[in-house]
């Protein structure tokens, strides 16, 4: 683009040209109208007016974000959409398609948002005969189940927890504010607040835009320390503490790693840093606001569980525990060998997938580093089973989790709830276009840009996340129906059958590897990753020790 473009743009956004165009139409016909007469002015008045109205309507709406940044020219995203189908259907793509979330999960989740039959005619489009080709096993006799609301106690395990925390099963997952923009963390709250679930701050800590709508919030405290960090940028305990014990702050989540970029640090560059994200964060405005790759606060996997405890005393007693992407199966046990060592046990873990990731990160990391859902999950799982620690800890996941089977399955493979981000962000208006990193998202959803999160009001997006959840859980009310259970907590792995070829299916629980109870502690490994890993692990350090 050339450079007096790009000036222009800074001063007059070049997506209002159309109307812009449309409104120079309309002056020049009046005026060729008055000044000389003869038919050609008024047409071209008659032909801009509507266009001009159009604009001004497009940007009185609250439905559409897209029309209020792209007034006229916007339509042409909706009259595209409207004859996508035929394109797709004879010459590009299936609804499966996944990239990385296909067309019929995307639509799932706008009309659940919406509020408008979420129903498919003519049968499944999937072929149930792939390989890979998973589903719920169903009974005879299906359940009546009263509510929806499921719910699962945090922090009743036997740590030093006083405030346990009652936990919808599917909550919004970390996205930060500066990530996103402030109208689309209004938004998420505000219908976490009506839906009565938790919503996760992300590490840019809490905003005032958290704050004002007054849903449940889980603080996640990274390697920066946003929002508890003094000048130098390590933990300030007393500005923690005084922001963790609002009644507001639900639980504490120590933030080790991401699945979008698992060991790898992060930069908001200094153009980004505005006031409020500066105030939030407890940083110099305009300079570059650096996200270390490691904490300075410990080193070992017994300073991590110190840590932890530490915080859950600052906090009041408040559910404290880590987030992290699994990477070296040895770190883990070796955390979980200081668990039993040191008697301290954090209330919560949440398993972050390698598929997850709302920001932009290095295509070697989004592609090529980190452990997926699955197995990170159940390495987590097995891990607390076989060292009888599961039934004191709750574990969380995150990872490309949007419907309600994949929240029954994700259940049924071992966790206790489950995140969602990017779901949550299709329910904001979210489309896709994967411009999160440029600050030209579309739909004002993550951005910075004023002018463009204009574009998202709140009010209707707050209701839509709201719907969203609450009509997942709704669906997910009648896979526990059909499956003859009582709650989604009772999913177990051999409720999920898979195809593993074209002639042969089997149960999850026959195709994942589990642990019985005490098997670690009286080393029944079991596995070879168990057999060879276990030993090896240390509570000290996080280096493996040679066996």
């Amino acid at each position: 683009m050339p450079r007096w473009l790009i000036r222009l743009n800074e001063h007059v956004p070049i997506r209002y040209a159309v109307w812009a165009a449309a409104v120079l139409g309309l002056l020049s016909g009046l005026w060729l109208w008055a000044t000389e007469g003869g038919h050609h002015g008024w047409v071209l008045a008659l032909a801009s007016a509507p266009l001009v109205g159009l604009g001004f309507n497009d940007m009185r709406q609250a439905q559409r974000s897209i029309l209020r940044n792209y007034p006229v020219i916007g339509h042409l995203r909706y009259l595209l959409e409207f004859i996508r189908p035929e394109i797709r259907q004879y010459f590009i793509e299936s609804d499966n398609e996944a990239a990385p979330f296909s067309r019929q999960q995307r639509s799932l989740v706008y009309q659940r948002a919406k509020g408008e039959p979420d129903k498919r005619p003519f049968g499944t489009q999937k072929d149930v005969n792939a390989t890979g080709y998973e589903w719920l096993s169903h009974a005879i006799a299906p359940t009546d189940i009263a509510s929806h609301d499921f719910r699962v106690t945090i922090g009743a395990g036997g740590s030093s927890c006083t405030q346990p925390y009652s936990a919808s099963v599917f909550n919004i997952s970390a996205m930060s504010f500066g990530a996103l923009s402030a109208n689309a963390v209004l938004a998420l709250n505000t219908g976490a607040r009506r839906g009565g679930f938790a919503h996760d701050t992300g590490e840019g800590s809490i905003s005032r835009y958290h704050r004002e709508p007054g849903g449940d919030l889980i603080w996640e405290v990274a390697s920066g320390y946003f929002g508890c960090r003094d000048a130098n940028g390590r933990f300030d305990p007393d500005k923690f503490a005084e922001q963790a014990r609002s009644p507001q702050v639900k639980m504490i989540e120590v933030k080790l790693s991401q699945g979008a970029k698992p060991g790898h640090g992060g930069v908001l560059p200094a153009a980004k840093v505005t006031p409020e994200i500066a105030a939030t964060r407890g940083i110099p405005i305009g300079q570059d606001c650096v996200s270390p790759a490691a904490h300075s606060e410990f080193s070992t996997p017994l300073g991590l569980l110190q840590f932890v405890d530490r915080l859950r005393t600052l906090s009041g007693g408040k559910p404290t525990g880590f987030k992290l992407c699994i990477g070296h199966p040895w770190e883990f046990f070796g955390i979980v060998k200081a668990m039993l060592e040191s008697g301290i046990l954090p209330d919560f873990i949440v398993v972050d997938g390698a598929e997850g990731g709302t920001g932009a990160a290095p295509l070697e990391f989004t592609d090529h580093v980190g452990t997926p859902l699955q197995e990170g999950l159940l390495l987590v799982h097995n891990t607390l089973v076989g060292t009888n620690l599961r039934d004191k800890i709750k574990i969380g996941a995150s990872g490309k989790i949007v419907t309600a089977f994949d929240v029954a399955r994700t259940l049924a493979m071992g966790a206790d709830w489950c995140n969602a981000a990017r779901g949550f962000m299709f329910a904001l208006g979210c489309i896709q276009a994967q411009k999160c990193h440029t600050d030209r998202c579309p739909t004002g959803v993550a951005t910075q840009d004023k002018s463009r999160q204009k574009a998202l009001v709140v009010p209707d997006k707050a209701e839509r996340v709201h719907q969203y959840h609450d009509h997942t859980l709704h669906a997910l009310l009648e896979l526990t129906q059909a499956a003859g259970l009582q709650h989604p907590a009772d999913f177990r792995a051999h409720h999920i059958v898979r195809r593993v070829s074209g002639n042969e299916v089997q149960l999850l629980s026959t195709l994942l590897k589990y642990l019985e109870p005490g098997d670690l502690l009286a080393g029944r490994y079991r596995y070879q990753l168990y057999e060879r890993y276990w030993p090896m692990a240390q509570a000290e350090r996080f280096d493996p020790v040679a066996v």
